[in-house]
């Protein structure tokens, strides 16, 4: 069972949050940098996702008169879960004092709730558009989740739960022992990996750089949206790309973690931290220039491969640990 944390462990908790809200942007322009210089171009500044959010948000906004105020309430709706979602994350350190009020299963709750304002954001301005792209946001969401949720299945036998602190500690603590991943975990890395790339709309899902109205589906649902609403919008898609990220490092990757009370051991830790979602999101941006978008009706294909993944994690914890 959790202790209950200190004082200082809520105001450690609230600057791990706070470090992965603002950091999330320089990550969304890694990716991209290194997207330009896999395909010979230089590309903008890492910076430049915080010059678009400071732009947007000084931008007067264009809305709809066939909207309601769900149009006008999504976006602040969709921020507050996702930014909320970082907080029950451990970042730098192997736990998160906000971890015991909840766990996985809340961030991915606030993740789908961030989602569900966002497929009605994008029905409720009646364009063909939002509503193309709000059918095919829907298909794939009922098939990540049960790759999702057996992912986590596989995860939780093998670290013992589904509470992030939990999980984070226990990964840490078995890497500190000399295990690197048990063979069950590289099969749920696989699908997390997998799943990652469709929850935040990535190639070969979805390509978040184009507005072809055939192919792209979150890009559909927000096309209404201008100024400081896109601008939220934008910030909350680099948070979740972010938050997911850090769950994966964390689980599958937990080398680097401060274990152990101090401020060098801190900053030790906020470094190793950025440096490895830096190194993600590098993997990530490189996987999308090696790969085209699949067509729509082949992505079942490819969501098969992390459940049959994730199933081949439970079937080896529990015939061959």
């Amino acid at each position: 069972m959790l202790e209950s944390p200190s004082l200082f462990g809520y105001f450690i908790g609230a600057v791990q949050a706070l470090t992965l809200v603002v950091l999330a942007p320089l990550f969304t322009g890694i990716m991209r940098k290194v997207k330009s210089r896999t395909q010979k171009r230089i590309g903008a500044s890492v910076l430049q996702p915080y010059y678009d959010l400071a732009k947007l948000n000084r931008k007067d906004e264009v809305v709809s008169d066939q909207s309601s105020w769900i149009f006008r309430f999504a976006p602040i709706v969709i921020l507050t879960s996702t930014a909320t979602a970082a907080v029950f994350v451990p970042a730098f350190l192997p736990s998160s004092p906000f971890g015991i009020a909840g766990d996985i299963l809340v961030v991915l709750g606030l993740f789908a709730l961030a989602r569900f304002f966002t497929i009605l954001a994008g029905l409720d301005v009646a364009s063909s558009f939002g509503g193309l792209g709000a059918s095919r946001e829907m298909t794939i969401s009922a098939i990540v989740e049960p790759a999702l949720f057996l992912t986590i299945f596989v995860v939780s036998l093998n670290l013992g739960g589904t509470n992030l602190s939990t999980i984070v500690s226990a990964s840490s603590a078995q890497f500190a022992s000399g295990v690197i991943i048990l063979p069950s975990m590289l099969f749920a890395l696989i699908a997390f990996f997998v799943i990652m790339m469709a929850e935040t709309g990535r190639i070969p899902f979805d390509n978040p750089a184009t507005h072809l109205e055939l192919t792209m589906i979150h890009e559909a649902m927000v096309l209404e949206y201008s100024g400081r609403s896109l601008a939220m919008i934008q910030l909350s898609q680099s948070i979740k790309l972010a938050v997911l990220m850090t769950i994966f490092v964390n689980i599958f990757v937990p080398a680097g973690m401060s274990t152990a009370a101090g401020g060098a051991y801190a900053a030790v830790g906020v470094v190793v931290f950025v440096v490895k979602l830096a190194l993600v999101a590098a993997m990530v941006a490189f996987t999308e220039t090696r790969v085209a978008k699949w067509r729509f009706f082949r992505l079942p294909d490819l969501l098969a491969v992390a459940i049959a993944s994730s199933m081949l994690g439970i079937i080896y914890f529990y015939f061959w640990r």
